[in-house]
């Protein structure tokens, strides 16, 4: 069923349909991927065959080897100072079943999967993946973002720098070149932040375990260490202790982050990063101005923007109809960096007033769970 369709759809009948939608997505995930990604042990889709443990001992690790948790590398992620043991899932156990065996054999360790996130958006799924991005280094750059790369489209005319956090990366994608045309669009595609400059961070290439945990807190470091202040991320998955730690650092180091609470409907769980405290969570509406119907809930809300009704780029130099909370956040986030231009802590209140004032109340008076704070961008949409 379309998801313009599910607007027609009873309360009930909407919920339910919405929690089948993501339940049979993240088994084909799991299942055409060729034992590259695997449930854990809430069922959530992860990397296959690797455990994370942070800060992990050198007790800890001889402990967990002996007991056949082979270790894979260590890891310092640079720019948010995180260090990360990779561990191999024993032969013969379960994603989910080593995770818990592991927490039982070191019970102070911070353990889990490498958990995956997916784009929270819907491009028609004709758009064709065009040519690999290409990769010009950028002095000054003013926003970020974490996605799949960006194919070369005549409404994009900014400068970009990509950079690959997963094999095959940085190479365009439907979605990446869609939410690069939000945020620095011009001409046919009109961007929220038209001409700025744009970092990419790809987390996806052509991985089919890509978006994960990891490559996320990398993307984080690499936005920290180049200065960048505000990033959007229109990635969606459950909560998982290196991304939580690295959202934190990374703001703590005065990274403001935007990111998109999904499409899987008001019953589906909280969604991440989204829900992380600090992260500024948005959703979408139509032309209208009224909520998407399958817009999620995170565990609190800021703003809404357009998400339905409007045009974005597409590689090989088209425009698609969009729909999805995906293409709300690069409009907040354009927004956002108008009033804070550098990864400046002390700044973020008044960037965060200034947006307030933007924000058109929409439904309740007030913040509310539906809008939060009001609409923002409202006339950003390509019609």
């Amino acid at each position: 069923m379309p998801r313009t369709d599910l607007e027609k759809l009873p309360v009930g009948d909407l919920t339910q349909r919405l929690t089948e939608i993501r339940l049979d997505r993240l088994e084909a995930l799991v299942r055409t991927s060729r034992g590259s990604i695997a449930f854990d042990e809430q069922r959530n889709p992860a990397v296959s065959g690797v455990l994370i443990v942070m800060d992990a001992s050198a007790e800890d690790v001889t402990t967990a080897g002996q007991a056949g948790f082979a270790l894979l590398d260590c890891e310092t992620i640079e720019g948010i100072d995180i260090d990360v043991a990779r561990l191999a899932v024993p032969k013969g156990q379960t994603l989910g079943h080593a995770i818990k065996s592991l927490r039982k054999l070191l019970p102070t360790a911070d353990i889990s999967a490498d958990n995956l996130y997916v784009q929270s958006g819907m491009p028609a799924q004709q758009m064709a993946v065009g040519a690999r991005a290409s990769s010009r280094t950028v002095a000054r750059p003013a926003i970020g973002m974490i996605d799949g790369g960006v194919g070369a489209h005549p409404a994009i005319t900014g400068a970009i720098e990509a950079k690959g956090f997963a094999r095959g990366a940085p190479s365009a994608s439907p979605h990446g070149t869609a939410i690069a045309s939000l945020l620095i669009g011009s001409g046919m595609v009109r961007g929220a932040a038209a001409g700025k400059m744009l970092l990419v961070a790809d987390v996806y290439g052509s991985d089919p375990a890509g978006g994960n945990a990891t490559a996320i807190a990398r993307a984080l470091g690499w936005f920290v260490q180049r200065a960048v202040p505000v990033v959007t991320i229109s990635l969606v998955g459950p909560a998982n202790p290196l991304l939580g730690k690295a959202i934190a650092n990374a703001q703590a180091k005065g990274l403001m982050i935007v990111a998109a609470v999904g499409n899987d409907g008001p019953a589906a769980p909280p969604s991440y990063p989204a829900s992380y405290a600090g992260v500024i969570a948005v959703t979408g509406v139509d032309r209208r101005g009224r909520a998407l119907p399958e817009a999620s809930r995170a565990l609190h809300l800021d703003y809404a923007a357009p998400g339905a009704d409007m045009l974005a780029a597409a590689p090989g130099g088209k425009t698609v109809r969009v729909r999805g909370t995906s293409f709300a956040s690069p409009l907040v986030a354009a927004r956002l960096a108008q009033h804070y231009t550098a990864p400046v802590p002390a700044r973020r209140a008044a960037a965060i007033k200034a947006l307030n004032t933007e924000a058109r109340d929409l439904g309740a008076k007030g913040t509310d769970n539906v809008y939060g704070r009001g609409l923002i961008c409202g006339a950003c949409r390509t019609p």
